[in-house]
């Protein structure tokens, strides 16, 4: 049987198909060709949304609940865990959006290029009509990004980017890192609650009734949506990649072409292998070692 690599759909002989200027062009690019950033609005206020709600919710947890209570231990552990985790929450996103993840050259898909692939008779390639690139098995192409993505889960307008092959560990560290925080929130203000209810509201928060109540309604709700929501992302997330199947595999029903791998090596290829402490590190880089990303059924 021959390998996905050396099958197609759509390969186009004509030498006038594969000039460059039938492509769509991709989205301007900011920095030096290392850095990856997507000029979506969309996709920019989504990111500004997300790390200015992370702000409010810093700003109720340190200014209204922690600093006025009596227990300095209370205080200081609980400022120490959510600040920290908040933390790894934002450097997460901004690893998840600033990462290339995972695009496929552009504009290679020229005559001259596939004919110096050397083919075998009968074997062709995959490519992408849209930005005339030679698509690797498992690729799709993004509309947002205007490009082909490998193993690309689905575009994400909170991160500004999609979620693909090189940066999907950010995105699920991003999600567990966030529905940690909006827990520990939701618990802080409920014992928060509980305390200026038995006590006076006026000795509780260095803000008056009203405004303290405010506050923590919003950040209630504002932990209880971003629980449910990232909770629920992250358990997906997880889910795809045990599977080994993405999310647009999935909702495409796509024919299994790979080779099944048992759960700890398909989480080993996201994360890294071996197991360490740098899986929860949105700053360490994944070494797969080991762990073969492609495996084909040949």
């Amino acid at each position: 049987m021959e390998s996905p690599a050396h099958r197609t759909r759509d390969i186009e002989r004509q030498a006038g198909y594969l000039k460059r200027e039938h492509c769509t062009p991709p989205p301007p690019r900011t920095g030096s060709d290392t850095m990856w950033f997507i000029r979506d609005s969309c996709g920019i206020v989504c990111g500004i949304i997300t790390w200015l709600l992370v702000f409010y919710a810093e700003f109720v947890v340190v200014f209204v609940m922690l600093l006025p209570a009596k227990n300095v231990a209370y205080s200081l552990f609980n400022g120490v865990l959510f600040n920290g985790l908040a933390f790894l929450a934002l450097a997460s996103h901004a690893k998840a959006m600033c990462t290339d993840p995972g695009a496929v050259p552009k504009g290679n898909a020229t005559k001259e290029f596939i004919e110096s692939l050397q083919l075998k008779p009968g074997q062709v390639v995959y490519k992408c009509p849209k930005c005339c690139s030679i698509k690797p098995d498992r690729a799709h192409h993004c509309s947002v990004c205007k490009r082909c993505i490998k193993k690309m889960d689905h575009h994400c307008p909170w991160v500004n980017n999609c979620v693909g092959e090189s940066n999907q560990k950010y995105f699920v560290l991003f999600t567990m890192y966030i529905a940690l925080i909006s827990f520990h929130a939701l618990f802080m203000a409920a014992f928060h609650f509980v305390f200026c209810i038995e006590e006076d509201w006026a000795k509780c928060s260095n803000f008056s009734p009203p405004a303290t109540v405010i506050l923590l309604i919003l950040l209630c709700f504002e932990g209880l949506l971003f629980l449910i929501f990232t909770a629920v992302m992250f358990g997906t997330q997880v889910h795809s990649i045990c599977t080994d199947e993405t999310g647009i595999e999935q909702l495409k029903k796509e024919e299994r072409r790979w080779a099944k791998k048992s759960k700890w090596m398909n989480m080993k290829v996201v994360f890294g292998h071996p197991f360490s402490i740098a899986w929860l590190s949105p700053f360490a880089t994944p070494d797969h070692g080991k762990a073969d990303v492609y495996q084909y059924i040949v």
